[in-house]
């Protein structure tokens, strides 16, 4: 995996107001149960959520092999301060993967040029910023699906802190099982390597995984990988996602825009969640 950084530049965001966001949206939704992974670490919970939207093919994979215990009990051999946190490999060295077929790349994803799942935030020069569910996103402009066969834009997730990534080797199409949580923002990993989720709470467990590169024994392990809908109902927890398309969520990001100013970058919210159990 890359590991070269380039630099964000300041960018102007115009401000995401309560008047443009749909008055139907409920404040709070709950997640699909598939689309949400409960990771018990060494170091705490994780609880993540996956967006099918952004990256259909990966979301299916890590879904299966978390239902299978596949990476139960795995490590995280490869963790780089202010980068990420890498895992999912059955050798815990970053050479093996599942039996299963090398995936397709998901780097970029189709969305709506209006309405969907897509909540607008923001423009970053002829591009626009939002986010779909958790995640958030950059995209060309909606103007352009009127001309497009499809109806849709090119968009593709933002590596912001919490981010859900798949590893791969140097071939676009060699993801497979291993995957890593973004402990920091590194935007140079946009449009060349897929997003598939975000962490809904827990990147403070993200943050405190042992560092090296490789990570010197004893490494951190994911106990536990399972699907929300696949718990007990006595051991599940209740997760509720403040809706980013929602009035609310639209006062959060002028309140966070306007405490950090013209260096504003939509990475810097965090989109409100609850969780209990």
């Amino acid at each position: 995996m890359k590991s070269a950084f380039r630099a964000l530049g300041v960018v102007a965001l115009a401000l995401v107001s309560a008047s443009t966001a749909s008055a139907q949206v409920s404040e709070w939704r709950t997640p699909d149960p598939e689309n949400v992974l409960v990771i018990e670490t060494n170091k705490g919970r994780i609880v993540a959520e996956l967006v099918p939207e952004a990256a259909p093919g990966h979301v299916e994979r890590v879904r299966e092999l978390a239902k299978a215990g596949f990476y139960d009990g795995l490590t995280f051999f490869r963790v780089i301060d202010g980068f990420m946190a890498q895992t999912g490999d059955p050798k815990n060295d970053g050479t093996g993967g599942s039996d299963k077929p090398d995936m397709t790349a998901e780097f970029t994803f189709r969305r709506p040029g209006s309405g969907g799942a897509f909540a607008p935030a923001g423009k970053v020069g002829s591009l626009e910023t939002g986010f779909v569910g958790p995640l958030a996103v950059t995209s060309q402009s909606s103007m352009l699906a009127a001309m497009t066969a499809d109806g849709k834009v090119q968009a593709w997730a933002n590596f912001c802190p919490g981010v859900l990534g798949m590893a791969r080797a140097g071939d676009p199409n060699s993801a497979n099982s291993q995957f890593f949580f973004m402990r920091q923002h590194y935007p140079s990993l946009e449009k060349t390597y897929t997003g598939f989720g975000r962490v809904l709470s827990g990147l403070e467990v993200v943050r405190a995984i042992k560092t090296g590169e490789p990570v010197a024994d004893p490494q951190d392990k994911m106990l536990s990988v399972k699907v929300l809908a696949d718990m007990p109902a006595d051991k599940r927890p209740t997760v509720q996602v403040m809706d980013t398309r929602s009035a609310a969520f639209a006062e959060v990001f002028k309140k966070r825009q306007a405490e950090l100013g013209a260096g504003y970058n939509i990475c810097d919210v965090e989109v409100p969640v609850k969780v209990s159990k």
